[in-house]
């Protein structure tokens, strides 16, 4: 069973579904009623859902759960419209500035699990189509924050796929989430102009991802967490089919 919170409420201390799988009966079948009920609706114009999702850069369940996300998009794309608006969560906020070696960082702080950790996070980015990889080094998130606010103001698509990038390079290409070049050319990538000016100063967006970390962070205890249409709630790297069916009930 699945619930979708609709208040802070009732969601700020249950934190569920991280890593579930939620089953109807025919997946193919409910995306195929998904799509008529689509072409049904269009006809009087799609329906806007704004997600809101904070998310750290360094946590492996928030690219699970934008990769589900975006399959849930695809699939419901004709019905609706989209805006999405990423902030910042800090799951660590006093690791350190200068990169440190992921698979020691893991070990010091998980002890024996790490490993464990490490197994499960591969099967789970090969159900999404990714390679997991534990090289390279990490550290602060607070670079990438920062970016990606700053990316918001270009616009929130290439925000997105900023977060993409972002996310393809620390867990699939061992790329330090702290090295400004790596930050750089994931915003050329994505479209966004004046990345390496902003980064240069440390002080520029400083404020302003605090004042998103005090709003958006205050009240849950982990990410990814998605609030859809202001209300309705959704923690943990879900399916696309859960994605799917909030859309259906912010949508009402």
């Amino acid at each position: 069973m699945i619930r979708i919170y609709t208040s802070q409420k009732e969601s700020s201390s249950v934190f569920a579904l991280r890593s579930t799988t939620l089953k109807f009966g025919n997946f193919e079948k409910y995306c195929r009623y998904t799509r008529l009920m689509a072409q049904s609706t269009n006809t009087a114009g799609k329906k806007l859902i704004k997600i809101d999702v904070t998310s750290d850069s360094v946590c492996p369940w928030c690219y699970v759960g934008k990769k589900n996300l975006d399959k849930a998009l695809a699939l419901s794309k004709d019905q609706y419209d989209f805006e999405i608006n990423w902030h910042p969560f800090l799951l660590n906020p006093s690791a350190p500035k200068e990169g440190v070696n992921k698979i020691d960082y893991y070990r010091s702080k998980f002890g024996s699990r790490a490993d464990q950790m490490s197994v499960r996070m591969s099967q789970v980015f090969k159900e999404i189509g990714m390679e997991y990889s534990m090289s390279g080094l990490t550290g602060c998130s607070l670079e990438s924050h920062r970016l990606i606010l700053f990316a918001g103001k270009q616009g929130l698509d290439k925000q997105h796929n900023l977060v993409e990038e972002i996310f393809k390079g620390y867990f699939t290409q061992g790329k330090f989430i702290g090295d400004r070049n790596f930050l750089v050319e994931s915003a050329r990538k994505a479209g966004i102009e004046g990345a390496a000016e902003f980064l240069d100063d440390p002080n520029m967006g400083l404020e302003e991802v605090n004042k998103e970390l005090e709003k958006h962070s205050a009240n849950i205890s982990g990410v990814p967490h998605y609030v859809i249409n202001g209300k309705h709630q959704l923690s943990g790297g879900q399916p696309a089919e859960v994605f799917l069916r909030a859309f259906q009930v912010a949508a009402n």
